[in-house]
């Protein structure tokens, strides 16, 4: 067990590293000039040519990357061009309303795909899987912008029933927060309940047709017993992976639907970022979200152990 969380940590350490260097040439790679973008359209050279010493992009690109990679490890990732704000404060603001709408929709998309997948996985070649499959293939069909516009136009708007915009933080007001993002995360979590449906069916498709499976239902277990002792639980290293490279991009997906529903998330900090050429927390941000992803993955594959006792043995996954 020791040796595999060792080797975990190792791989989550070069990916990391390996990260920041594609975000930070990938940052630098934008068309347009941040020092532009600060000065003003209208500045002379000379204010443009402070403007750029002051940030420190005279420098070559490696001095400029462990400058960058220095202040990060320490939680410093400067000040934005466009507002003067301390990034890391930024990114405190917003990220909150980020993973707190992930989590909501990864919860419905959970609930809804693994009980769909269970039941076309019991029920194959009846209606029960047909309906799952139906609602799986619409799901994946449907852009999610247009479903939230339609469920702004619909559900807010001529019945009243959800908000059309806004957000209330949870902690403040539990109830609130919950109505408010409920619609959001529906929306958000639908593609992603589609794919953990699919995955489910096909991972308890195979396993109800083991060998011991059919060992268990000849020696009389019940019904029940097979499908969710048996059939989900050995089926479960699939789905584990599957949620956790979805919160993953839950977190860096959430883009779209912030915008639709006016939410303070990191997405709308993201694209405001990328229109007006601000450095600093375009690479925090996609740094961050980097950083969530190997984070996730790390505590996936942690959870491997708990679910199959036989990466504990072996030290690896199966």
């Amino acid at each position: 067990m020791l040796r595999y969380l060792l080797h975990r940590l190792w791989q989550s350490a070069v990916t990391l590293l390996l990260g920041s260097i594609v975000v930070f040439v990938g940052v630098r790679a934008l068309p347009g000039d941040p020092a532009v973008a600060m000065a003003g359209d209208g500045a002379d050279p000379a204010t443009i040519a402070a403007v750029r010493a002051q940030l420190g992009l005279n420098d070559s690109l490696p001095v400029q990357y462990f400058r960058f990679a220095g202040h990060a490890l320490t939680g410093d990732f400067g000040n934005s061009v466009r507002t003067g704000t301390p990034v890391d404060q930024m990114i405190g603001a917003t990220l909150p309303v980020t993973i707190q709408l992930a989590v909501f929709a990864m919860v419905i998309a959970v609930l809804a795909g693994m009980a769909a997948g269970v039941l076309a996985a019991v029920f194959r070649g009846r209606w029960p899987e047909w309906l799952a499959n139906g609602f799986s293939l619409l799901a994946l069909s449907v852009p999610t912008f247009w479903l939230g516009i339609l469920a702004i136009l619909y559900l807010s708007v001529q019945l009243g029933w959800f908000p059309a915009s806004g957000y209330v933080s949870p902690f403040q007001d539990p109830l609130r927060g919950i109505y408010y993002l409920i619609l959001p995360a529906v929306i958000l979590g639908m593609t992603h309940a589609a794919v953990v449906q699919r995955q489910t069916r096909a991972a308890m498709v195979g396993t109800l047709t083991a060998d011991f499976v059919r060992t268990a239902r000849a020696k009389g277990l019940g019904r029940g017993a097979v499908i969710f002792r048996y059939g989900l639980r050995n089926s479960l290293i699939v789905v584990t992976t599957v949620i956790g490279l979805q919160l993953g991009g839950l977190i860096a997906g959430a883009v779209v639907t912030e915008r639709i529903f006016t939410l303070p998330g990191i997405g709308k900090l993201t694209l405001d970022s990328l229109l007006s050429r601000d450095y600093p927390v375009i690479q925090a941000v996609v740094l961050v979200v980097t950083a969530s992803y190997i984070v996730i993955n790390l505590l996936v594959d942690l959870l491997y152990t708990v679910i199959d006792p036989r990466i504990r043995v072996s030290g690896r996954a199966q």
